[in-house]
């Protein structure tokens, strides 16, 4: 069995994963924190898109089309509420 370049950016993004959830426990601030949590979504989204690529199947693309749009509207929202913008 052989690993693909695939698998190989699969345990890429497991490591990332992990080093975000590092800092997800440890991070000093709240603002640490959320960060480390929109980057965390990022990486999942990142993990769904390369599995369907290397199953060869676009059913997951949607998946991570709507994951995108509520991660960008979810950061905006805690940008929004951390600057003391109106709720």
């Amino acid at each position: 069995m052989s690993l693909s370049m695939t698998d190989a950016a699969l345990a890429v993004l497991g490591l990332a994963l992990a080093a975000t959830v590092l800092r997800m426990a440890r991070g000093p601030s709240a603002a640490d924190r959320v960060v480390a949590v929109d980057l965390a979504f990022v990486i999942v989204l990142g993990a769904f898109a390369l599995l369907a690529v290397r199953e060869d199947d676009a059913t997951p693309l949607a998946l991570v089309l709507v994951g995108t749009l509520v991660g960008f509207l979810t950061t905006a929202a805690l940008a929004r509420r951390a600057e003391g913008g109106p709720r």
